[in-house]
């Protein structure tokens, strides 16, 4: 179904040169693709900051596509006037995987700029990831920020946070040293012929499908870059714990399979995450390859405490070092039970703890390589 509203909206491939540095006829033109599902009052504050950018509403179109919502979205949106051009695609419920690519091959324009129907972002946020193009990237990947409201989040949603603000914190003064597997969704742009030469989002993975895709744009030749100004608002409405839990071990499943699809890509496969945590934390997150029955009871447990070690300073009536401390303790152990979690996601693509064995025997390989 689509309805058009518009008022005055590892199979290895090679990118041929001029698609890594176009030379345009006409101004560079975007999509943004926005996938939904169940969130009528964000997807609508989006849509409106998308009407009040600096880019002009004619140098971009906004394509939305409702993967299944319980009430959807188009009858919403019919009445809908934005200064730009807007089209609603509607779909059973099928992944956002299948929806973006939905929406991707609906684009017009050449420049594909995905974010998530939770993010919200300000007026230069299309113009910055427009400059990044014309600077001659064909990969960016923007800065996804927190909300005031973060506070009141759950600590997992605080945790993720604070993974975030490190990857930008990191990338923002080195920002060519991004690689594809750290694409996110939340907040990208890509071309769209790169996109469909290299086949598209993986629409069998349930999790991961960015960072899979981004392995394989940077293997035929994409040009990446991180923007600092093309930025977003992160404010995921995530609150409830076993679905955290469970899109944890999902993501070391999925993981698993990205690595086995592409084995020459290192920083694809989950064993490097072992490697990149606090050492004292690597013997749980063993245990939970070795145990997984065991593993699922310790990364609940683990989040229990930090739960209540959190409880403790948001207690205290004004911050103190030790509040301070008691923060960093209960985010250590968010981490640390999102790991848990992870790895027994691992452990269930493996099979066997044998295999499991011979996955880490065979990434260490690729390490010592490197």
């Amino acid at each position: 179904m689509i309805i058009g509203l518009h008022a005055k909206g590892l199979t290895k491939f090679s990118l041929p040169h001029p698609c890594i540095v176009d030379t345009f006829a006409e101004p560079m033109k975007l999509s943004v693709v926005i996938s939904t599902f169940n969130r009528p009052k964000l997807l609508g504050e989006l849509l409106a900051a998308l009407s009040v950018q600096t880019l002009p509403p004619n140098e971009f179109e906004v394509i939305v596509i409702d993967d299944g919502s319980k009430e959807p979205v188009a009858p919403q949106l019919a009445t809908l006037r934005t200064p730009y051009a807007l089209t609603v695609l509607t779909q059973q419920n099928s992944g956002v995987a299948a929806a973006r690519h939905k929406g991707i091959e609906h684009a017009r324009h050449e420049i594909i700029v995905v974010t998530d129907d939770d993010m919200l972002v300000p007026p230069s946020f299309l113009a910055e990831h427009k400059k990044a193009h014309l600077g001659g990237h064909t990969l960016v990947l923007g800065h996804i920020g927190e909300e005031e409201a973060l506070g009141k989040k759950p600590l997992f949603e605080r945790m993720h946070a604070t993974q975030l603000k490190k990857f930008v914190e990191h990338y923002k003064n080195n920002p060519e040293a991004v690689r594809g597997v750290h694409v996110c969704t939340g907040n990208v742009s890509f071309r769209r012929a790169d996109y469909m030469r290299v086949g598209g989002f993986d629409r069998t993975l349930g999790r991961s499908e960015d960072r899979e895709l981004g392995a394989r744009l940077e293997k035929a030749g994409a040009k990446l870059i991180f923007s600092h100004a093309a930025r977003t608002t992160n404010r995921s409405d995530h609150t409830d714990l076993d679905v955290w839990m469970k899109r944890n071990y999902l993501y070391g499943v999925y993981d698993s399979r990205i690595a086995k699809k592409h084995p020459d890509v290192e920083t694809a496969d989950p064993w490097r995450f072992l490697f990149l945590v606090n050492p004292l934390s690597r013997t749980f997150l063993l245990v939970s390859v070795a145990s997984p029955d065991a593993g699922k009871v310790l990364s609940r447990f683990t989040y229990s405490l930090a739960e209540t070690i959190d409880a403790l300073a948001r207690a205290q009536p004004a911050p103190t070092i030790a509040t301070r401390l008691l923060e960093r303790l209960a985010n250590a152990g968010a981490t640390l039970a999102y790991g848990v979690e992870y790895f027994r996601g691992v452990r269930e693509e493996a099979g066997s703890f044998l295999d499991a064995t011979l996955g880490f025997a065979g990434y260490m390989k690729k390490r010592r390589a490197r």
